[in-house]
């Protein structure tokens, strides 16, 4: 019981400080940040590229910088606050069934057809 409290109070803790050092420094200035593996590699972007600055463009609220950087993360946040809210409800009200809706198999196909082709298309047209 002590672990699941000590590790739900460290959880926001952990996110405030993310988004204070996302805040105060540019991802795309600092060596802070680690660069891209698989860019560095091979010279084509992941799916993931421009995230740690979509990041820190939108915590400034620049959305279209946001989008600029990476798109398909940019919009993914909805989805995945929507996953955080339905763990939440889902230790609070067990029975609720919503959660598992969001979750599907058609849908976690869906996504990884999407970021397949967002991987594709993004090294074809450069965005």
């Amino acid at each position: 019981m002590k672990r699941k409290l000590l590790l739900s109070a460290a959880i926001p803790l952990v996110i405030i400080a993310a988004t204070v050092v996302y805040f105060v420094f540019d991802p795309s200035l600092s060596a802070l940040f680690p660069k891209c593996l698989f860019l560095m590699l091979t010279g084509f972007k992941c799916p993931g590229c421009g995230s740690q600055r979509a990041i820190h463009q939108l915590i400034h609220l620049n959305i279209v910088g946001a989008l600029q950087y990476n798109a398909l993360m940019t919009c993914a946040i909805p989805y995945i606050l929507l996953l955080f809210a339905g763990k939440i409800v889902q230790r609070i009200r067990p029975a609720s069934t919503w959660p598992y809706r969001i979750q599907t198999p058609a849908i976690i196909m869906s996504i990884l057809v999407i970021v397949i082709v967002f991987w594709i298309t993004r090294n074809i047209w450069g965005f």
